[in-house]
Formats: structure tokens, C-alpha cells, sequence
């Protein structure tokens, strides 16, 4: 058995979730930062020194943080051959996509465009510095375009690792009002996503309790 502790409206969460409903694995979710609070306590900086989610134990293991060593760590469990290969190079190239996706994508997209629409206050937003990251995040995205346009998912034909890294921050990003490029194999690749039910289980999550008016 599973235990997570996080809550459901963190996007680390919802990749962590949507990789644990992919490879249909039992578990139990505790509710923990941001407005349930608990990631302060000794008990949870025992596990976690950085009082961050989400945090992860498998049975009887040590805890598990900082998302993609969990990622990797369930993978390699619990993955089947065409979610996470044994043959290494193949694992490389999954494991590069979903290294590429987490530091180009996610982290140009969450702090420096979901925060700043949604977590920040209207009269406090800086349409500007908003505008600036739009235009770094889409020379990013124009590269998950030029894949997709060849390729069914991220890393090859397969789901795999790689997706679940770079499709968590998708919803929000096709959701909330910003201008977006015409992307369109993007498009049908997140299309397709939607169509998943631990995708619309796990990410398509509402975030209406984060955001500040």
C-alpha cells in the first residue's frame, strides 16, 4: 500500500497521482500544505526536512520526496516495458524527455505563469513579466510541437514516464485565460490525454481554491 501525503490541488501531487492511477496501485492520499497546512510539523519534517509534497512511502520503505525520484522509484517497481524499458538506452531516452519536460516546461510554466494569473491578485498581476514568460514557455513548447507533430506521445509511440511529466502542467495551461499559440499536434496530444481516466481523475482537478481575487 501507498501512502501520499499532499494535497490534491498541487500540480507535484497530480503527476504523482496520475503515474500511481496509471499503473492502477493502491493507495492512501493525506491532505497536507497550503490551506490543510500539517507540512510544518515534526512528524512531516521527519520524513521531509524541505516541508514540501509531495512525500511518499512504499509499505515499510523509507519516505520518498522531490517528485521525479518518486516518479522514478514507481517506475521502476511497478512500471510495465513500454511505460519504463529495462534496456538502458531506451530508459535514457524516456528518462531525458521526462528531465526536459519537468525543467523547460513546469517550472516556466507554474511560478512564472500559473501564479501570476491565478495565485496573484488581479490588481497585483504584472501583465508584462506574464507576456515575457509566455513567449520563453512557447520556445519550449514549440519543441514538444515539433515531437508531437512526429511522434504519438513525448518520448515515442508509447506512454511513458515522460508523459506524465510534461502532461500534468497541460491542463492548467489549455484552462485558464492566456493567450496560447496555434499548436496544433499539441493540441491533439492533450486531447488525447483528457481521454485518460487517471488523467481526468488525478489533474483535471479544480484549482478554484488556490486562486486569489
Amino acid at each position: 500500500m501507498l501512502t501520499i501525503w499532499g494535497r490534491k490541488t498541487s500540480s507535484n501531487v497530480q503527476a504523482l497521482m496520475w503515474c500511481i492511477g496509471e499503473l492502477e496501485l493502491a493507495y492512501k492520499r493525506h491532505d497536507v500544505g497550503h490551506k490543510y497546512g500539517g507540512n510544518d510539523t515534526p512528524a512531516f519534517l521527519a520524513m521531509n526536512p524541505n516541508g514540501t509534497v509531495p512525500v511518499l512511502k512504499d509499505g515499510d520503505s523509507e519516505p520518498l520526496w522531490e517528485t521525479g525520484a518518486i516518479l522514478r522509484h514507481l517506475a521502476n517497481r511497478y512500471g510495465k516495458p513500454s511505460f519504463w524499458p529495462e534496456p538502458l538506452p531506451a530508459r535514457a531516452q524516456i528518462d531525458k524527455w521526462a528531465e526536459w519536460a519537468k525543467l523547460n516546461i513546469a517550472l516556466n510554466f507554474t511560478e512564472p505563469v500559473f501564479w501570476r494569473v491565478v495565485r496573484t491578485a488581479p490588481r497585483d498581476r504584472d501583465p508584462a513579466a506574464i507576456q515575457r514568460a509566455l513567449q520563453f514557455l512557447d520556445t519550449k513548447m514549440a519543441i514538444a510541437e515539433a515531437r508531437l507533430a512526429r511522434h504519438a506521445h513525448l518520448a515515442g509511440d508509447d506512454f511513458t514516464l515522460a508523459d506524465i511529466q510534461f502532461g500534468h502542467v497541460l491542463y492548467r495551461y489549455f484552462d485558464i485565460e492566456i493567450e496560447r499559440p496555434d499548436h496544433p499536434a499539441l493540441r491533439r496530444y492533450y486531447d488525447r490525454l483528457t481521454e485518460r481516466p487517471a488523467f481526468r481523475e488525478h489533474v483535471m482537478v479544480s484549482y478554484g481554491e488556490l486562486r486569489v481575487l
